[in-house]
């Protein structure tokens, strides 16, 4: 995800006031992804949405100084977020790489009992299964990958509860409000919010 551009950045400015800006921006990006990211769920959506939470919490914590305790707080808040969103992403990355894994030991066990079938075999006795080579390996994996697909609606529905208690609360607003000392006199005019 590419992160949006931050306009109207003073080099020659109060740090507090740039960093307003950027802090402004970037909860713009994190309120536009939350919604699509909760409703559907989709891996590429959340990795997006941590990838979001991420920049707004580094640019807190460093703009911590000029900002204040407000923005430490906010920073805490962005960090609760992006460590959900980041076991969210273990798992998504996990998933396919298990299911792989698991599709070899079974394509290497068929090919296995296929040979040890012989030459000219009319058929294969389903006996022969327990004498698969790799058996308990990919029942191991089958037991991790059903772990992991509980595991990620847990925490799906765990980001969910997180997102909506924030949203009633009006994060980005009043985090923007309690940052407002330090911004500079005239809004940002990119689009995001003041």
């Amino acid at each position: 995800m590419k992160a949006r551009r931050v306009k109207g950045l003073d080099p020659e400015g109060e740090l507090g006031a740039n960093a307003y800006r950027i802090v402004a921006v970037r909860l713009g990006e994190l309120e536009a992804l939350g919604p699509p990211a909760l409703e559907h769920g989709e891996a590429g959506a959340l990795h997006d949405m941590r990838i979001a939470s991420k920049r707004l919490r580094y640019v807190l914590e460093m703009a911590a100084p000029a900002l204040g305790e407000a923005a430490l707080k906010g920073a805490k808040t962005a960090k609760a977020l992006q460590d959900v969103l980041g076991e969210i992403h273990d798992c998504d990355e996990m998933l396919p790489r298990i299911a792989a894994r698991i599709a070899r030991l079974r394509a290497a066990d068929a090919d296995a009992l296929r040979a040890a079938a012989g030459d000219g075999a009319k058929d294969l006795d389903p006996a022969t299964a327990a004498e698969a080579p790799n058996r308990t390996h990919y029942r191991g994996l089958e037991a991790l990958s059903v772990y992991l697909t509980a595991r990620r609606a847990v925490l799906f529905e765990r980001l969910g509860r997180q997102w909506a208690e924030l949203e009633p609360q009006g994060f980005a607003a009043g985090l923007l409000e309690a940052l407002s000392g330090a911004r500079a006199p005239e809004a940002p005019t990119d689009g995001a919010a003041p």
